[in-house]
């Protein structure tokens, strides 16, 4: 799963145990509290609820049971908890856009100090991840809203749930920058939503392409390509290859620096190594070139 978070996972410090709570309720579990739009209204959930307010004698129900077929994120609050009151908001806002494909369930630690004790909150909020009944991730503390969608993501797909990606207007920004050839503010909305989200390949791809534009700009391609001809001219083979996947021939760029590679030591091999990461990172780690290639590279290099 992706790794968002600001601390260390809870998981660290020993397993949770649930198996007092997989006992009939000692009351009849009340009716669910649904937060947002109701049921199949835009915005809200689809055959079902989106946020639940949850205590100890629905807990089985309401979570355990649930997160057999429906991924449940676990929201640790209390009323006077100052940072509860940034997170909470958006854990439920993200729930109902989620339409139903996980469900938020929120326990107030005061209300219920046994359930806090058996998942050891040792702070708030602290929030959960329960996918087939059993705890899968957790992290404490407020995180950015980005950083909390990629991991509401990772939360689904260990739950088997296939959901399309949120478009992300900050990566909207970034490209129609690109796209009109402002490079300066392609690369500082890039550089932002790095600064948020570390991991974020699609960033991470527009920014090494913010860096290859620059590289080719006012180049004659045709001219390039020739000067290419000295097989042992590194800045002339690293031209070429930009040119190269620029044209659409990425595999031809790739083999040919991995052979320059081969053919280098020293601080030119090590140029040519970033180049070439630079342009798989433009492709992104899924492309069968890019896997072909590092294969390439590894055997180069070792």
């Amino acid at each position: 799963m992706s790794d968002p978070r600001i601390t260390s996972s809870i998981f660290t410090r020993g397993a949770v145990d649930l198996s007092a709570l997989r006992t009939p309720a000692p009351s009849p579990a009340p009716a669910p509290v649904q937060s947002g739009p109701p049921a199949g209204a835009p915005g809200g959930a689809v055959g079902g609820v989106t946020v639940l307010d949850v205590t100890e004698a629905t807990f089985q129900s309401e979570v355990l049971e649930r997160s057999l077929t429906t991924p449940v994120v676990v929201d640790f609050w209390a009323e006077w908890c100052q940072p509860c009151k940034q997170l909470s908001p958006v854990l439920e806002r993200l729930a109902v856009e989620g339409g139903g494909a996980w469900v938020l369930a929120k326990v107030d630690v005061d209300a219920n100090p046994r359930l806090a004790q058996m998942f050891r909150v040792q702070g708030i909020p602290m929030v959960y991840a329960v996918v087939g009944g059993q705890p899968v991730d957790a992290f404490s503390g407020v995180v950015p809203e980005a950083q909390l969608r990629q991991w509401i993501q990772a939360v689904l797909k260990a739950g088997g749930v296939t959901v399309a990606e949120p478009e992300d207007p900050r990566l909207d920004e970034a490209d129609d920058a690109l796209m009109t050839g402002d490079l300066d503010a392609a690369e500082r909305a890039y550089r932002k939503i790095l600064a948020e989200t570390p991991t974020d390949a699609a960033a991470e791809a527009g920014l090494a392409q913010v860096g290859l534009a620059r590289r080719v700009a006012g180049v004659d391609p045709q001219a390039a390509l020739a000067a290419a001809a000295d097989p042992d001219d590194v800045d002339a083979q690293l031209l070429a290859a930009d040119i190269e996947v620029l044209s659409g021939l990425a595999e031809q760029a790739y083999q040919r620096l991995v052979g320059l590679v081969r053919r280098t030591a020293g601080d030119d091999r090590e140029k040519v190594r970033q180049h070439l990461v630079g342009l798989f990172t433009i492709a992104g780690p899924e492309d069968p070139a890019v896997a072909a290639a590092r294969r390439a590279l590894a055997s180069a290099l070792f």
